[in-house]
């Protein structure tokens, strides 16, 4: 196995999660949190394996599997599913969408380690780290519906007239927004959603 995960570590070891790469023997059990730690275990084995490439574009991928496939988003919500099971469909998912060995089976440690519900934020983090080595800023943009081609050019577009000229866009889906999007841009937020316009007048109603 290119990962494995490591013995004994169940939810009474959260705080020291970790991950093991066997085939280079690293451990990575301390330095951020948990999706980075993960995050930079996944780097740096698909660096060491000449498959960065195209590992960063089968996460990105994966990304937009979790926000646009209901069944697999509550594969991963899930807390009641046996480990085995979510393994086991979790791998059978993957291979069916045609990911790569690694992806399958960094999923696949991580469905072992309890931790698919942190799935989305782990794919999150490693975009964020690929950026910071790149020197790309990481916008993540959340909106109600996927992003036509040409909103993601029109939206790339305005976040380079705003001085962000090497930006990385992390997308997802998010219905609850109604319309609009949300912008994250480190610590900054641009909100223009409709369900923000929808909260800021009802508030000012209640003013009234």
């Amino acid at each position: 196995m290119l990962f494995a995960a490591r013995p004994g570590f169940g939810h009474n070891h959260r705080d020291r999660e970790e991950l093991h790469v066997a085939s280079g023997g690293t451990t990575i059990s301390h330095g951020g949190g948990l999706a980075d730690r993960y995050a930079a275990a996944l780097y740096d084995l698909a660096d060491e394996e000449g498959t960065l490439d195209q590992t960063v574009e089968q996460a990105e991928q994966l990304g937009r599997l979790i926000d646009e496939n209901a069944d697999f988003r509550r594969l991963c919500e899930s807390p009641l599913i046996d480990v085995a099971q979510a393994v086991a469909a979790a791998r059978a998912v993957l291979q069916a969408e045609g990911f790569s060995p690694i992806i399958v089976r960094f999923v696949c440690v991580i469905a072992a380690n309890r931790r698919l519900a942190r799935l989305r934020s782990i794919v999150g983090a490693f975009a964020n780290l690929v950026a910071q080595k790149r020197g790309v800023i990481t916008a993540e943009v959340t909106t109600a519906h996927r992003l036509t081609d040409i909103q993601r050019e029109a939206l790339r577009a305005r976040l380079i007239e705003s001085g962000y000229g090497r930006v990385n866009i992390d997308e997802r889906v998010d219905s609850a927004l109604l319309g609009g999007l949300v912008v994250k841009i480190g610590a900054r937020l641009y909100d223009s959603s409709l369900k923000s316009r929808l909260q800021r007048l009802k508030y000012a109603m209640k003013g009234a």
